[in-house]
């Protein structure tokens, strides 16, 4: 169990982050190739990439070199998710290769110890080894993430919609609940299920929150106590449609596509909105508005989460790939 522990201070400084993370999307994915459980979550991903790894001969280099380094275990080393991956993929790469020689022989270490590493694995402190490492992470990142970008962006961004309006209802400690069924808050600890027993103290430093798309299960946490706190935790998945059925990506308007109710509605869930919400959008009754979402949800456009006492419904991928399709012909859908 990690125990982490607030102050009022830091749950006022308390955030989600923007998007995803690409040095941690890339090690969440990794797992994915070590583990069965949650497969069917990423079963489009999982074939697609293993053509992709195959025809860029990359294969050999994923199962030598990459996996070895972040084993699905109780622990991978902390400087390959460095903070700076927050502000694209080049900043994290580039602060892989800053990183300190002296911190990666520790963290190796600490991989050796924990979970075994590499024999070649000491060898990351020379930059040449480092410089070797960074350009298979870039090249693994554009095979197999970079096309799965849309989607994951998606996700995260229908995730941080419900966090917003957490905190709107609720205050700051709205963000912390229903994070999932791995994360537990009871005023003044977030209790994560976590493959260790550990306490970390934010001490007035506040907690980014970060949601994963290729993350499955427990959350987890950086290891060295003095960076700047981080909780990645994934997303909760449902099965998705990848292609527009039909004819709904022709560009046609959406009210011609849809119907003018059904298509307010899914105008509606671009930002996020719960069924009544979308029933004062629509102008139509509650009762009808969640028909509308029901159809909507079961044809892939969007996706609904419980968020208290009521149901918050976003687009999908597929939701969001409509609604551009249709705005070229938007000037000549009916008006409502």
């Amino acid at each position: 169990m990690l125990r982490i522990h607030f102050t009022d201070a830091d749950l006022a400084r308390t955030r989600v982050a923007a998007g995803p993370d690409p040095l941690w999307e890339i090690c969440a994915s990794l797992h994915r190739f070590q583990s069965r459980h949650g497969r069917w979550a990423y079963a489009d991903w999982y074939r697609t990439a293993r053509d992709r790894l195959q025809a860029q001969h990359f294969t050999r280099t994923l199962r030598t070199f990459l996996l070895p380094l972040v084993p699905r275990a109780a622990y991978f080393p902390d400087f390959l998710t460095p903070r700076e991956a927050a502000e694209g993929l080049d900043s994290g790469l580039e602060a892989i290769l800053a990183a300190p020689p002296s911190r990666v022989l520790d963290e190796v270490d600490i991989l050796r110890r924990t979970s075994g590493a590499p024999a070649w694995a000491p060898r990351l402190a020379e930059p040449g080894m480092r410089k070797e490492l960074v350009g298979a992470m870039r090249t693994y990142y554009d095979t197999v993430i970079a096309p799965h970008g849309e989607h994951a962006l998606a996700r995260i961004e229908a995730e941080r919609s419900a966090r917003a309006r957490a905190v709107l209802d609720h205050g700051a400690e709205g963000a912390l609940r229903g994070l999932g069924p791995c994360l537990r808050w009871q005023r003044p600890v977030l209790h994560a299920a976590y493959p260790e027993d550990r306490d970390l103290r934010l001490d007035g430093r506040g907690l980014l929150l970060v949601p994963s798309y290729f993350s499955w299960g427990n959350p987890v946490s950086l290891a060295e106590p003095t960076l700047e706190p981080v909780l990645f935790y994934s997303l909760s998945h449902e099965p998705h449609h990848s292609t527009l059925p039909g004819d709904l990506g022709s560009g046609a308007s959406l009210a011609t596509l849809l119907g003018r109710t059904r298509a307010a509605v899914l105008r509606a869930a671009a930002n996020g909105a719960t069924t009544g919400e979308l029933a004062r959008f629509a102008g139509v009754s509650a009762s009808s508005a969640s028909q509308h979402a029901t159809t909507l949800r079961d044809n892939g456009l969007i996706v609904s989460h419980r968020h208290a006492s009521s149901v918050l419904h976003t687009l999908t991928p597929l939701g969001a790939a409509l609604l551009r399709s249709s705005r070229g012909t938007r000037s000549t859908a009916p008006t409502a």
